[in-house]
C-alpha cells in the first residue's frame, strides 16, 4: 500500500500539471505560440540542465560498476533495435512510426527514476549508473529515429545531416559535458550550481503544461490502438522480458529498482518535446505519455510487489 500511495503521489502531480496547461489554454492565458516557445526552451535549455544536475549531484566514481553500466547499455540497445525493427514490419502508418518507437522504449529515467529510488532507499543508489548506461542511447536513437521518420519538408535526410543532428542534440551534449564532473566529483561554485538547478527544475512543469495545452482528446482517441500497444510495451512487456535476466545476473535492491525504472516507468515528457521539434506525431506521443503516466502508478506498484515477494527487492 505504501508503494501504491507513493506511486500515486509521484504521478498525480504530472496529471495536475497537464490539466493546468489545458485550463490556461482554454482561458486564453497561454496560446499555441507560448507552447512552441516553451517547447524550444525545454528542449534547448531546461532538459539539458536537468540531466546535468541529475548526473553531477552524485559521486558516480565512488560506486562505479562497469558491468552494471554495460548491462543497462546492451539491454537498452537490444530493446530499441527490436522495437524499431518490429515497428517497421508491422506498423502501417509511416507518419506514426517515429513517435511510436521513441515512446515505446524511452523512460522517465532521469526525471522520475531518481526520485522514486531516493524515496525507497534514502539515496539515488545505482540510478546515476543506470542513467549513464541507458539515457545516452535513449537520446542518440531518439534523434536518429525522429530525424529519419520526421517531416523534413519532403526531403529524405542523408547520413551526414543525421549525424550532425545527433552530435548537436542538447541533451546528449549535456550528458557528455556532465560525465567528467560526475566521475571526478567536480563542482561549480555553489551559486552556479543553484542557478543550473533552478533552470533544470523548470523542465518538467513547462513540458507538462505544454502537453496539456496541446492535447486534443478527439485526435488522441483516433490513435488509441498504437497508444495502447506502446503503453503495453512500455509498462509491462519490457519488464516481463528483462527483469528475470537482471535477476539471473545477480542484481538486487537498488540495482534492480533502477533497472525496473529503466524498463517500466512511463514515457518521459521529453518524448513529446523532441517529437514536436522534429516534425513527428506529437499527438500520438502525448497520448502515450498521458496513458503510461496514468497506468504506471498501478503497474510499478505491481512490479515492486512481485519483486519484493520474490525477495529480490
Amino acid at each position: 500500500m505504501d508503494n501504491f500511495i507513493y506511486s500515486i503521489n509521484a504521478t498525480l502531480p504530472i496529471f495536475l500539471m497537464m490539466i493546468l496547461g489545458k485550463f490556461l489554454y482554454r482561458i486564453h492565458l497561454i496560446d499555441e505560440h507560448f507552447t512552441k516557445i516553451a517547447d524550444k526552451y525545454v528542449f534547448m535549455i531546461a532538459l539539458p540542465a536537468l540531466v546535468f544536475q541529475d548526473l553531477t549531484e552524485n559521486d558516480i566514481r565512488a560506486g562505479f560498476d562497469g558491468g552494471y553500466v554495460l548491462f543497462c547499455f546492451f539491454v537498452t540497445l537490444a530493446i530499441i533495435l527490436v522495437i524499431w525493427g518490429l515497428t517497421e514490419i508491422f506498423m502501417k502508418e509511416d507518419s506514426e512510426k517515429g513517435a511510436f518507437i521513441q515512446a515505446s522504449y524511452r523512460s522517465s529515467a532521469a526525471i522520475l527514476g531518481l526520485a522514486f529510488i531516493d524515496n525507497m532507499y534514502n539515496g539515488a543508489g545505482m540510478a546515476p549508473l543506470m542513467i549513464i548506461g541507458a539515457v545516452p542511447l535513449f537520446n542518440i536513437f531518439a534523434v536518429i529515429i525522429l530525424t529519419l521518420k520526421g517531416d523534413n519538408g519532403g526531403q529524405k535526410p542523408d547520413l551526414k545531416s543525421t549525424f550532425v543532428s545527433v552530435i548537436k542534440n542538447p541533451i546528449l551534449l549535456s550528458i557528455l559535458i556532465s560525465l567528467p564532473f560526475a566521475f571526478f566529483n567536480l563542482h561549480f561554485p555553489a551559486f552556479l550550481n543553484k542557478a543550473i538547478s533552478s533552470v533544470g527544475n523548470t523542465a518538467t512543469p513547462l513540458a507538462l503544461i505544454s502537453i496539456g495545452a496541446s492535447f486534443e482528446g478527439r485526435k488522441a482517441i483516433k490513435k488509441i490502438k498504437p497508444t495502447l500497444a506502446a503503453s503495453f510495451i512500455k509498462l509491462i512487456l519490457l519488464s516481463a522480458l528483462f527483469l528475470p535476466l537482471a535477476i539471473y545476473f545477480g542484481y538486487r535492491n537498488q540495482e534492480l529498482m533502477a533497472i525496473l525504472i529503466m524498463l517500466g516507468s512511463p514515457a518521459t515528457v521529453s518524448c513529446y518535446i523532441m517529437a514536436k521539434n522534429t516534425g513527428n506525431d506529437s499527438t500520438l506521443t502525448s497520448s502515450i505519455i498521458v496513458l503510461t503516466t496514468l497506468l504506471s502508478s498501478v503497474t510499478l506498484t505491481v512490479w515492486i510487489f512481485i519483486l519484493r515477494t520474490a525477495g529480490v527487492l
